[in-house]
């Protein structure tokens, strides 16, 4: 830390009454000595651990000394920024402008007459200090050094500062001088300790305020993840929250929307049709006035990200953060969409919002000047940004089972209003009602439970991977735990994904001709594995002339994966899964049966009838499981026009029954084929 110059009016009564000394001082008397080391540990202990206390020493010594000037320089800190510098010059020089050239560091070397040393033996190291402490301390002095008398100082066996007598004349030191100056070095160097010990503790009282706004910006996102906020307002708190605490000068949260589905897959490097969106918007209340105001109008809140080469750039390299030190030096501005102000905000810190691969939008922090961003606040910045997309997901899955569910009640409700003279109707679709609220209650409940929980997995995960000191092993463990709940949420939100569209208006089935004897006996061989660590066996029964099948490939083996799936937990150990398939025709109908039946406890007939609902589950069954699998078989089965049915027979003299899923599909001809 370097001051300029000046004059500081503590302890100059104390420096003037001991100027009758300063003759017996150069003569090295013992009295004299003794009074100078009593009043610089009088300033070290009536004076804060500042620079200012320095400050009175170096005024002290100089007067004492009848120097032009005397320059004190710390040098416990690991750079030059992080040296205390204290100068002191006589009242004549003061005022006067700087030299043009300053002094080189040939005229420093240790044989030069420029510069002598109080201390003796003096080692490389001090000749290095002694050297750098004088670039460093004297810069701002008025004319150029002609000679120097330096001395390190040293507490608990370092070196932490150098006392620097210096003359603007040429002279010859004494060897009193030199004695003198030996005399109050561990004094000073007391001085060194004091200042160099309180600025570390103002650092690492910075250190800790800077710890307790990360970990209360925390606290705050996982409260407001939990909150029931609409997105927006969510999101323009997470901004102002994030951007205060990182003290950025703006912060922008910036969300896309596509063209094509936001979860379609996209070829590597491609820049997508998609328009941005500001979401959320901080700035310091300095800077207001030069960014957009709240009441701008939408367009110049968006633009497309074709035509921003700053957000394009984030967009390809989407696995790490974007730094721009000083975009305008870097980059053509124009590239930059209007509503970043580079010239205003130069240096930017943009962090895109992704979730699966899938980019959402972007965290933006920028700054007028340029500004060094610390490991620490980077990581800060990317936990906000996965827990803003995680969010971001979840309403807008939850908006959609929300939509759902609010146009089957409206549905419901018009049926009702337009049965209300038909009082046994009434009570029956009222009824109906109250189910189905309760049924979209359990779903809403569940679904959040299965985003949440695996979320709050990864989180403590995350927190003990950044433990100090952790074992190896327990790191490994961890990162399995993240890799088996990102997979869980994967899953989940893929099979809901899939629902919702089989729900939706789709197209038709695309059908294809395909020997269902060879299918289902690869499927089979699939699980025969799986079925084997649980110590169960597979039979299939299929008709000696191989049966053809008119479907959909990729749903019809879905459907028997997770019927397989099913049976295999749920089944008795010990027992045997059954596979059978046979063709019917009744009626003039020509289909496909497939039944999947295995050994387990009994069906109910109340749990028969929600059986195939999302997230219901058997009571008393506590296989892991989301509940899903069912639910997605039904639909897969009404894609492909056929039906499906469960039924449990009690097997006599025991607890277990048979449960048997029956599978029914309509066997297409090539004149039928839709």
């Amino acid at each position: 830390m370097k001051k300029p110059l000046s004059s500081p009016p503590h302890y100059v009564d104390d420096i003037d009454r001991l100027q009758p000394y300063q003759i017996k001082l150069m003569q090295h008397q013992e009295e004299p000595t003794h009074k100078l080391v009593e009043k610089i540990n009088q300033i070290i202990a009536n004076s804060p651990a500042t620079a200012l206390m320095l400050q009175d020493i170096a005024k002290l010594l100089g007067v004492v000394f009848q120097v032009d000037c005397c320059c004190l320089v710390s040098v416990t800190g690991e750079t030059s920024d992080e040296a205390i510098t204290t100068n002191w010059c006589a009242d004549e020089y003061l005022g006067l402008p700087h030299p043009e050239e300053m002094f080189s560091m040939e005229q420093l070397l240790m044989h030069s007459p420029v510069l002598q040393c109080a201390a003796e033996p003096l080692t490389i190291e001090d000749i290095s200090i002694i050297q750098n402490s004088l670039v460093i301390g004297c810069q701002y002095l008025p004319l150029s050094i002609k000679a120097v008398l330096a001395i390190p100082t040293r507490f608990g066996g370092n070196n932490n500062g150098v006392i620097s007598l210096i003359k603007f004349q040429p002279y010859d030191w004494s060897e009193s001088e030199k004695q003198l100056l030996k005399q109050v070095e561990s004094a000073c160097a007391i001085a060194f300790s004091r200042v160099a010990q309180a600025q570390l503790i103002a650092h690492q009282q910075q250190y800790l305020q800077k710890s307790n706004q990360y970990q209360s910006l925390i606290k705050q996102l996982t409260v407001l993840s939990r909150s029931n906020l609409e997105l927006n307002q969510m999101l323009q708190l997470v901004i102002t929250s994030t951007a205060e605490s990182l003290q950025a000068d703006r912060g922008l949260l910036i969300l896309l929307k596509y063209t094509d589905p936001l979860f379609r897959t996209q070829a590597k490097k491609q820049i997508p049709k998609a328009k941005a969106r500001v979401a959320g918007e901080w700035a310091k209340e300095t800077q207001i006035s030069r960014t957009t105001k709240p009441d701008t109008l939408e367009e110049d809140r968006s633009f497309l990200l074709s035509e921003c080469g700053l957000c394009q750039r984030a967009f390809i390299d989407s696995a790490k953060p974007v730094i721009f030190d000083n975009y305008t030096e870097q980059n053509d501005t124009s590239l930059a969409a209007r509503l970043f102000a580079i010239e205003q905000f130069p240096a930017v810190l943009l962090v895109p919002l992704e979730s699966q691969g899938k980019i959402l939008g972007f965290l933006v922090l920028q700054q007028a000047v340029t500004r060094s961003w610390q490991a620490a606040e980077l990581n800060l910045v990317e936990l906000v940004c996965a827990q803003v997309s995680n969010a971001i997901i979840q309403s807008q899955t939850l908006r959609q089972v929300q939509t759902l569910v609010d146009e089957r009640t409206a549905k419901l409700q018009s049926s009702l209003e337009l049965q209300a003279k038909l009082h046994e109707r009434t009570r029956q679709y009222i009824e109906q009602l109250r189910q189905l609220n309760e049924l979209k209650d359990e779903f809403l409940s569940n679904m959040s439970d299965r985003l949440r929980y695996p979320l709050t997995n990864m989180l403590m995960s995350i927190r003990n991977l950044r433990l100090p000191g952790i074992a190896p092993e327990r790191q490994v463990r961890y990162m399995d735990i993240l890799e088996q709940e990102c997979t869980k949420e994967i899953n989940l939100i893929n099979d809901l994904l899939t629902l919702q569209k089989l729900e939706s208006p789709h197209e038709a089935p695309q059908l294809e001709s395909i020997d269902l004897n060879t299918r289902i006996q690869n499927i089979a061989a699939s699980f025969e594995k799986k079925l084997a660590e649980k110590g169960l066996k597979i039979s299939v029964d299929l008709p000696e002339e191989s049966l053809k099948l008119q479907t959909e490939v990729e749903s019809f083996d879905r459907i028997l994966q997770e019927l397989l799936t099913n049976a295999c937990k749920y089944s008795q150990h010990d027992t045997i899964v059954h596979l059978e398939a046979s063709h019917q025709v009744d009626q003039q109908i020509d289909q496909v049966i497939m039944k999947v039946t295995n050994t387990g406890h009994a069906i109910s007939q109340e749990e028969a009838t929600y059986i195939f609902d999302k997230f219901r589950r058997g009571k008393g069954r506590w296989t892991p499981g989301t509940g899903l699998g069912l639910a997605l078989v039904k639909s897969l089965v009404q894609h492909l026009n056929g039906a499906i049915a469960v039924e449990s027979l009690p097997i006599s003299d025991s607890e277990q029954s048979e449960i048997c899923f029956t599978l029914t599909l309509p066997q297409f001809s090539d004149e039928s084929k839709p």
